[in-house]
């Protein structure tokens, strides 16, 4: 059984309905999603189907790009309690594009965030684009916290970081894209007890689904593309990042 680490089931992703979309994840053998908040009007739509669905969990953040927010006013100490509640994210930082927010409100936001995951003991899920140097360095700053890289694509310079600081590393479909080679190389060094596996749904479908919105299902079709890059066989590979999962999120009851 594999977990889709990171799948936005808030989002539509199918017209007919998220059970749809869990149930070919089930058929596809995978057993469990993970569903993240980005937009903070999702917090609770994210909470309601980790409540209704035995096999949904969730994590609560706000993405950078919504840095105007104040992380306070959506996401309090009950809703991090939760017991379905895994960790905090996905928060970061975004600094690709001319109209992204201003760089000292997405560092406010993360910061605010990181605040609150180490008061809530909980792991992070870190989204970091052209950020690399700040996202290291902001992190620095929290040394108990630790969490998950999000859709890594960055290199083996922040990789080695955050390595050895008990990060794991996300891997999504665009790792399976072809000229994703600098992205296969930098988790041929990532040791495989640091890796699991995401969709980002509805972004990011893997080849062969390049180009269709993206679905849990899909998750698949990246594991096999990971476990050849490890050299480890597709069941095993499946059950480590199992292990990895668990450990990377300690609530997480399955």
């Amino acid at each position: 059984m594999l977990i889709d680490s990171h799948c936005h089931l808030t989002y539509e992703i199918d017209p007919a309905g998220v059970d749809a979309v869990i149930a070919r994840a089930r058929d596809a053998g995978v057993g469990i999603i993970i569903c993240p908040t980005a937009d903070p009007i999702d917090v609770p739509a994210a909470i309601k189907l980790a409540d209704t669905r035995d096999n949904v969990f969730a994590t609560i953040g706000i993405h950078p790009e919504h840095a105007e927010c104040t992380a306070a006013d959506y996401i309090t100490d009950e809703i991090l309690a939760h017991p379905r509640v895994l960790g905090v994210g996905e928060i970061g930082l975004d600094y690709h594009g001319d109209d992204v927010p201003a760089r000292d409100a997405q560092i406010k936001l993360f910061t605010e965030q990181l605040e609150m995951a180490r008061r809530g003991g909980l792991p992070v899920a870190i989204h970091t684009r052209d950020a690399e140097e700040d996202t290291a360095a902001i992190l620095a700053d929290f040394p108990e916290i630790g969490g998950v890289m999000h859709c890594f694509t960055s290199g083996w310079g922040l990789a080695k970081k955050m390595l050895d600081r008990g990060f794991y590393f996300s891997a999504s479909g665009i790792l399976t894209f072809k000229n994703a080679g600098d992205i296969r190389d930098t988790f041929a060094k990532i040791p495989a007890n640091r890796i699991v596996v995401e969709t980002d749904s509805p972004y990011c479908a893997p080849v062969p689904y390049r180009g269709r919105v993206c679905e849990p299902a899909f998750v698949v079709e990246t594991a096999r593309v990971v476990a050849g890059i490890k050299n480890i066989p597709f069941e095993k590979f499946c059950d480590i990042v199992m292990e990895n999962t668990k450990h990377l999120y300690p609530k997480i009851k399955i």
